[in-house]
């Protein structure tokens, strides 16, 4: 399980705080701004004494004027009182309203809690109209959707993994057992089966390093041709294609990208030895096709085949997923992650990888990677 693990700093005033006190300070401001108004633009025209107006008979006669001694003595107390009510109306008002805005933070932040436990499968799906809070609450829940999405194919993924690596170990102790106490057993023949075991446990460890090695995106990139790399691939293949009555046909034209060679080269092994190997029993056709198009390059890989129901398809691309028959051959046994590793390496390339099955049967498979001049 999980473990929180927390920081050791200093400790200060939290933000509902800090907002609360923001909000008072600011009604005092404008509470002392507008008596400062007051004083300015009224009572200091207010005169400081009082005032003789001579009366229509020419008789003097007081006049009833204000004083501005006898003003600032009624005006400074309420003037204080008001300030003072301000206060309290900011402090009190602020910290409400500070709860009301940070509520949705603190939702963001129980899930994120959540999330650091390992409880993937919450969501904060905050309501309301549309602004920052709930623009960060849907990223915050894609991100967990992603998240769990990977981790449950990372769980499946080594899964299968062990139970692939266990199968060859499982059948390696079983034969030793059986020579151990059948001292009469053909030797040469314990000994090529157990390399045929073996071999298969090593490419399946190669492949499954290679497969990391493609997520990881860990490659030095250089410039790279598709067609000279379709032409090696075809080129390696070609005795099993004439093995299996396969006609291999390799066209187009240049196709430069940027990438790792050894990778890129394994990609298109790869599509080139699953579109031999899930081909028609005898005299079928693959056909491979490098073009540029502006900044794109692209490798189309059609092979002839079992019709592909629709639905099986996009699963190909999953690790151990080996479709509906895998033709095994001796020197070619499948470890289902060719189109996975296939997938993996166009993904750290930046490129897309597009699946469709044929009408007649056969799959057509097409790789668009950032093109070079």
């Amino acid at each position: 399980m999980a473990r929180e693990r927390t920081v050791d700093r200093a400790r200060g005033l939290s933000v509902r705080s800090r907002l609360t006190l923001s909000y008072a300070g600011f009604l005092m401001l404008a509470g002392v701004l507008l008596l400062a108004a007051v004083w300015v633009f009224l009572l200091r025209y207010v005169p400081d004494r009082a005032l003789i107006v001579p009366g229509s008979t020419g008789n003097p006669t007081h006049g009833v004027f204000p004083v501005r001694s006898n003003l600032l003595r009624v005006f400074a107390p309420r003037a204080a009182a008001v300030l003072v009510f301000l206060l309290v109306l900011g402090l009190v008002g602020g910290w409400l309203l500070a709860g009301r805005m940070l509520a949705p933070l603190t939702q963001i932040t129980d899930a994120a809690r959540k999330a650091g436990n390992g409880s993937l499968s919450h969501r904060i799906r905050i309501r309301g109209r549309q602004d920052e809070f709930r623009e960060l609450s849907d990223a915050f829940d894609l991100m967990l959707e992603q998240l769990e999405s990977h981790v449950a194919e990372q769980r499946r993924f080594a899964a299968n993994a062990s139970h692939e690596l266990r199968t060859p170990l499982a059948i390696s102790r079983t034969l030793l057992d059986v020579a151990r106490k059948d001292p009469t057993r053909d030797r040469d023949e314990l000994i090529a089966r157990l390399q045929a075991v073996n071999t298969r446990a090593v490419d399946l460890t190669e492949a499954l390093l290679l497969l990391s090695r493609g997520d990881g995106g860990n490659f030095r990139r250089e410039s790279v041709d598709l067609s000279l790399l379709a032409e090696e691939a075809a080129e390696t293949l070609l005795p099993l294609a004439e093995r299996r009555r396969v006609t291999l046909d390799v066209t187009g034209g240049a196709a430069r990208t940027s990438g790792s060679a050894e990778l890129l080269l394994r990609m298109a092994t790869n599509l080139v030895q699953n579109a031999v190997v899930h081909n028609l029993p005898s005299g079928g056709t693959v056909t491979v096709r490098t073009e540029a198009h502006g900044d794109t390059s692209v490798l189309r890989i059609e092979n002839t085949g079992r019709v592909l129901p629709p639905e099986l398809v996009p699963t190909l691309i999953e690790p151990f997923q080996r479709g509906t028959e895998r033709v095994r051959t001796d020197e070619h046994a499948g470890v289902g992650l060719g189109l996975a590793i296939v997938h993996s390496i166009v993904r750290a390339h930046d490129g897309t990888l597009d699946l469709v099955p044929r009408p007649g049967g056969g799959l057509l498979v097409t790789v668009r990677l950032p093109g070079t001049p």
